[in-house]
């Protein structure tokens, strides 16, 4: 297995342009609408949205299940992919705004594309890094991230961007996969790659 910061993310971000580019491909970790509604989501939710955000969907879990955006809030999703989670947070904080980011050009279109035929115009998708997010400090009441920590090689940073970003009294919501401490090294290199 290549440890290799550079080579990591290369290879997550050709997993995931894959993925924005063709959804029903086969892939080794789930997508797609059996998966959200697998992690929590409910079908009513699902159907609010354009099938293009929910096809290309790679969450690992439901960050909204301590709480929804409330109106007028603003929301920061990190690691946004075909913004599914970014335009059910639309929809709950509008008049509020959502601003998604992917560092996967493909999915930030997708995102975008997702958002036009919803019909949100307070969702926008940028891209950027979760460890270099391209928004202004104290910018959101609530930032969201699924799936998206495990993947990055400089966690502390990324945490630090997600703080950076908040507004005092901002809250965190984050949905994510961990390695137990008792996984080899071994156990962990027999699993595949990083993004796997």
């Amino acid at each position: 297995m290549n440890l290799n910061p550079q080579a990591i993310e290369a290879d997550i971000a050709v997993r995931f342009e894959a993925l924005a580019v063709n959804p029903a491909q086969e892939y080794r970790f789930s997508v797609g609408r059996e998966s959200a509604l697998a992690l929590g989501y409910s079908p009513e939710e699902l159907d609010a949205l354009p099938d293009e955000a929910i096809e290309a969907f790679a969450g690992v879990g439901y960050p909204f299940a301590i709480g929804c955006p409330r109106p007028g809030e603003a929301v920061l999703d990190i690691g946004c992919g075909a913004g599914m989670d970014a335009l059910l947070a639309a929809r709950w904080c509008a008049p509020g705004r959502v601003i998604g980011i992917d560092m996967v050009p493909a999915m930030v279109a997708r995102a975008g594309r997702a958002a036009a035929n919803a019909g949100l115009d307070n969702a926008q998708f940028r891209l950027g890094r979760a460890d270099s997010v391209p928004v202004q400090d104290a910018e959101a009441d609530l930032v969201l991230t699924n799936g998206v920590l495990n993947l990055c090689v400089d966690k502390p940073r990324v945490a630090a961007e997600c703080y950076r970003a908040l507004r005092s009294g901002g809250r965190l919501q984050m949905a994510d996969i961990l390695l137990e401490s008792h996984v080899t090294p071994e156990e962990v290199a027999d699993r595949g790659a990083w993004s796997d």
